[in-house]
C-alpha cells in the first residue's frame, strides 16, 4: 500500500523571481526538486489584470524546475501545480509556501489522520466560458480528481482547496464577441471575480456545501449566500485553464504536518483563527496561515461604514489583503503569510476561508 509523506517550506524571497532561497535550501538536501508537487507564492504585483509579477514568478519556476529535473520548462510547468497570487500590501511579506511529496510503500503509520496533498488541472477555458457553468463543473470535477489523488475520501477532511483561475483580457473579449459568443462580461477587471466566483462555486458543489442545482449562470456574483467554507481562488493573466491544490488531512499519512481550517465571518474576525489554532491541542510550528480576503460588499464591517469600495486610488482588494494580513500576522507572528483578495463565494460576503498549517512537535 503506498501512502504520502508530506513536506511543507516557507521560503523567502526579494521579488517575484528570486529563488535563491529555494536553491540554497535545495543545495543543503532539505529540498529535492523531482518531490516538489505545488508550489504557493505571494509576489508583490498589484493582485489586478496587469500584475505580471505573477507570471514572471511562475516562469522562474518552470525553469529553475526544468533545470533541475531535465526537462522543458513546459513540462515542468504541467508537472508542478504553480499558484502566484498578487499583492503583499501593508505588512504582508513575498514569499513561497513548497508543498513536496513522496510516496511511501508498505503498512501505513498508525495514528490520527496527517496533511496530504493532492493536485490536477482542467482543460483550457474558451473567454465565453469564464463565470458560467463550464467554468463550476469543470472545477468541480478537478476537485474530485485531486482528492483522489490525495487519498482524500471524505469531503470533511478537504481543509482548503486553492485554485489559480483565468481573467479575461480585452483581446480575449474581443474575440469571443467576434464570434457571436458574448462573455459574462467585457470588464477585464471585473472578469476576474466572476473566474474567482464559478471556480469557488465548483469547488462549493465538489465538497457538497452547495447542491449543484442551485448553481446557475445567474448566481455568479449576485446570490453570495451560496459559497465553500473551504475556497480560495485567485485570477490571474498567466494561464487560460484552472490549476487546483487540496489540501487535507488522511489517515495512513507520513506527514510530520496537521491542517485545519475555519471562516472568517468579516476582516477583523480574529478571535476565529486564534480559536483554529487553539483547536489543534498539541504542541507545533505554525508553517503558514492560508486566507481570503474581501472588502465586505455591503460597505460595513460590524455596522461601522468603510470606504474600500470607494477609493479610486487603490482597489479594494488591496485594502483588504493589508487588513486581513495585519489581523493574521498580529496572530501568526510573522508576515509571510498566503493573504489573497478577492473572496467571491469563498466564505460569507465580507468574510473568507482561513487555514492553518502546523509542523507537529516543533514549538511554536
Amino acid at each position: 500500500m503506498r501512502h504520502q509523506a508530506v513536506e511543507v517550506c516557507r521560503v523567502p524571497c526579494r521579488g517575484p523571481g528570486d529563488l535563491s532561497g529555494v536553491q540554497a535550501l535545495a543545495d543543503a538536501g532539505r529540498l529535492v526538486a523531482a518531490d516538489i508537487v505545488a508550489v504557493m507564492g505571494k509576489t508583490e504585483g498589484n493582485g489586478c489584470v496587469n500584475d505580471h509579477t505573477r507570471e514572471y514568478a511562475s516562469v522562474a519556476w518552470c525553469h529553475w524546475l526544468a533545470g533541475q529535473l531535465g526537462c522543458s520548462p513546459t513540462e515542468a510547468g504541467e508537472r508542478v501545480a504553480l499558484v502566484m497570487s498578487g499583492g503583499t500590501e501593508g505588512v504582508l511579506s513575498p514569499h513561497f509556501t513548497v508543498f513536496t511529496r513522496r510516496w511511501i510503500d508498505g503498512p501505513a503509520p498508525a495514528g490520527p489522520k496527517r496533511l496530504v496533498i493532492g493536485t490536477a488541472q482542467t482543460r483550457d477555458f474558451a473567454p465565453h466560458e469564464l463565470g458560467r457553468a463550464a467554468q463550476v463543473d469543470a472545477t468541480a470535477e478537478a476537485v474530485r480528481e485531486a482528492m483522489r489523488e490525495a487519498g482524500i475520501d471524505t469531503a470533511a477532511d478537504v481543509h482548503f482547496v486553492q485554485v489559480k483561475c483565468p481573467l479575461l483580457t480585452s483581446s480575449a473579449v474581443q474575440r469571443s464577441v467576434d464570434t457571436g459568443l458574448e462573455p459574462v462580461t467585457r470588464d477585464t477587471y471585473e472578469s476576474m471575480g466572476y473566474s474567482r466566483g464559478a471556480s469557488s462555486l465548483g469547488i462549493a458543489v465538489a465538497l457538497r456545501e452547495v447542491p449543484r442545482d442551485a448553481v446557475t449562470d445567474d448566481v455568479v456574483l449576485r446570490d453570495f449566500s451560496l459559497y465553500s467554507g473551504r475556497a480560495s481562488a485567485s485570477a490571474g493573466i498567466e494561464l487560460d485553464h484552472n490549476v487546483v491544490i487540496v489540501l487535507g488531512e488522511a489517515a495512513g499519512a507520513a506527514s510530520p504536518y496537521r491542517i485545519a481550517h475555519t471562516v472568517m465571518s468579516d476582516a477583523i474576525d480574529g478571535r476565529a483563527v486564534s480559536g483554529l489554532l487553539a483547536a489543534f491541542g498539541e504542541p507545533g510550528r505554525l508553517v503558514n496561515l492560508l486566507a481570503k480576503a474581501e472588502a465586505s460588499p455591503d460597505g460595513r464591517v460590524r455596522g461601522e461604514r468603510h470606504t474600500m469600495l470607494n477609493d479610486s486610488d487603490i482597489n479594494a482588494t488591496r485594502h483588504a489583503r493589508a487588513a486581513v494580513g495585519g489581523v493574521l500576522a498580529s496572530l501568526a507572528g510573522h508576515t509571510a503569510l498566503y493573504v489573497s483578495g478577492g473572496a467571491e463565494h469563498q466564505g460569507p460576503a465580507g468574510g473568507g476561508p482561513v487555514a492553518a498549517i502546523l509542523h507537529l512537535g516543533d514549538p511554536a
